[in-house]
């Protein structure tokens, strides 16, 4: 997380000259909109296998800035290309345990004293939209729809599981470095939605429940909010 806030910091820096920049070409109306980013999501689990099942409540946070390049002169087409950092966790009843053979998983079912189950990853995330909205220079209340797709490297993660008055944590190097799918954002003014649909499997390849590869995905949908 830390190497993630570093480059946030740094980009936050050229977002910022940017925004001088633009300032000064009012000759022209150029402008620049919505160059940082903090989004709440729920998050879902699709194509589970048998018995799977989530609890608790699965929520991501990210936070980031973007970079706004105008495409026209009233700045009513852009595309944003940002960084930024995320936090994903997903409460389900899978259990994951850690030995000298690796790492192995089953249900909670039958499992006395358990509490809760969850898997948590630590992002950085690489966000690329195309963007309409029908801002003016001076006005800050709009419609707006950002469609774009977002890659994602997994920076760290962890499993932990609370049985009895036990609780088990351990980095799980199950999970797949690289998440990447399309997104969709909007809304009107501060209130916007966030969607966004994960192309690939959450775990690597060849990680199995009873014997059968577990292959689900996540797909998330939440609130974000732009910053100037």
């Amino acid at each position: 997380m830390k190497k993630g806030l570093v480059i946030l910091l740094i980009l936050s820096g050229i977002v910022g000259y940017g925004q001088t920049v633009s300032s000064n070409e009012s000759k022209t109306e150029r402008y620049l909109e919505d160059q940082f980013y903090l989004g709440i999501t729920y998050n879902f689990l699709g194509n589970t296998p048998e018995g799977l099942s989530q609890q608790n409540l699965s929520y991501g946070l990210q936070l980031g800035a973007i970079k706004d390049i105008p495409l026209n002169k009233t700045g009513t087409k852009a595309i944003g290309i940002g960084v930024g950092v995320a936090l994903d966790t997903y409460y389900t009843n899978l259990i994951g345990v850690k030995d000298a053979s690796g790492i192995s998983y089953r249900l909670s079912d039958g499992v006395e004293g358990f509490k809760r189950s969850k898997i948590e990853t630590h992002l950085i995330e690489l966000p690329l939209e195309f963007r309409w909205r029908n801002s003016t220079a001076n006005e800050y209340r709009f419609w707006r729809l950002y469609a774009g797709v977002k890659a994602a490297y997994v920076i760290g993660a962890r499993s932990k599981s609370v049985i009895g008055g036990d609780k088990i944590g351990f980095g799980n190097t199950n999970i797949q470095k690289l998440q990447y799918g399309p997104t969709i954002n909007f809304g009107y003014n501060t209130f916007n939605i966030h969607l966004y649909y994960a192309l690939n499997d959450l775990f690597e390849d060849n990680v199995t429940l009873n014997g059968s590869q577990i292959d689900f995905n996540s797909w998330k949908i939440g609130v974000i909010f732009y910053i100037l």
